[in-house]
C-alpha cells in the first residue's frame, strides 16, 4: 500500500482516544465487606501458604481497630500490651490517637507472630524488616482473589468494614467517631446512613 493509498483519519471528527483508570464504583459496587464476607477473607488468611500467622492477624487487626493501611505498616510492639489486652492505635492524617481493647481472639492472633526478642514492627515481610505499604496492598487484593471475591479487595475496605460494622450493631456515633479516631462527626455519619437499623420498624406487620 503506497503512502498516497493510506487511509486518511479524521482526528477532529474522532479525536483521540481517552484511556482513564476506572472509578471505585465501576470496579466495585461498594467499598465495605459485610461480617460474613469478613469471615470468609480471614478465612482464607489463615490458609495463606506462607505467612499465615502474619495474614490473619494483620486482617483481623486492621479490621477491628479500623487502621489505614499505613497504621497497620507502621503497628509496633511497644504499642502492643498482651499482658492489659490493650493496643496503642497511632492515627495518621491528622486524625485522634486513642488505647483500644483487645480480646481473646485477636490475643491468640499477635501472640502467634511474636518471637524471642521481638521485632520492632508487628507487621514484617520476608526480609525481617517493616511490611511496606504497597505489600500490604498486594496482600489484601490476593486474600481476596484466593476468598473468591468477584471484585478487587483494598485495605480501605477493612476500615470502612470496621465502621460499617460498629453502626450496624447500633453503637452510639459519637463512640464510632471515637473509636475510628474521626476529628469531624461527619466523616463517621456516612457509616450510620449504611445502617439498616435506622429504618427497623418501618412497615412492621
Amino acid at each position: 500500500m503506497t503512502k498516497a493509498s493510506l487511509p486518511k483519519i479524521n482526528t477532529q471528527s474522532q479525536g483521540t482516544p481517552e484511556f482513564r483508570k476506572p472509578t471505585n464504583i465501576e470496579r466495585r459496587s461498594r467499598e465495605y465487606l459485610d461480617e460474613d464476607e469478613m469471615k470468609r477473607l480471614l478465612a482464607a488468611a489463615k490458609k495463606s501458604h506462607r505467612h499465615a500467622a502474619r495474614n490473619h492477624a494483620l486482617i483481623l487487626t486492621s479490621y477491628r481497630h479500623g487502621l489505614r493501611v499505613s497504621e497497620a505498616s507502621g503497628l509496633r510492639w511497644r504499642d502492643v500490651d498482651l499482658k492489659g489486652n490493650r493496643i496503642h492505635i497511632h492515627r495518621l492524617k491528622g486524625s485522634v490517637s486513642g488505647i483500644h481493647p483487645i480480646y481473646d481472639e485477636e490475643i491468640r492472633a499477635l501472640k502467634r507472630l511474636q518471637r524471642d526478642g521481638k521485632p520492632t514492627f508487628v507487621f514484617e515481610s520476608e526480609r525481617g524488616g517493616q511490611l511496606s505499604v504497597s505489600g500490604i496492598r498486594q496482600l489484601v487484593a490476593g486474600l481476596g482473589v484466593a476468598a473468591g471475591f468477584d471484585f478487587p479487595l483494598h485495605p480501605h475496605m477493612l476500615r470502612h468494614s470496621c465502621g460499617y460494622r460498629l453502626a450496624n450493631e447500633g453503637r452510639d456515633t459519637r463512640r464510632i467517631q471515637e473509636w475510628l479516631g474521626h476529628k469531624s462527626i461527619a466523616c463517621t455519619v456516612i457509616y450510620t446512613q449504611l445502617s439498616p437499623q435506622k429504618f427497623e420498624g418501618f412497615f412492621e406487620d
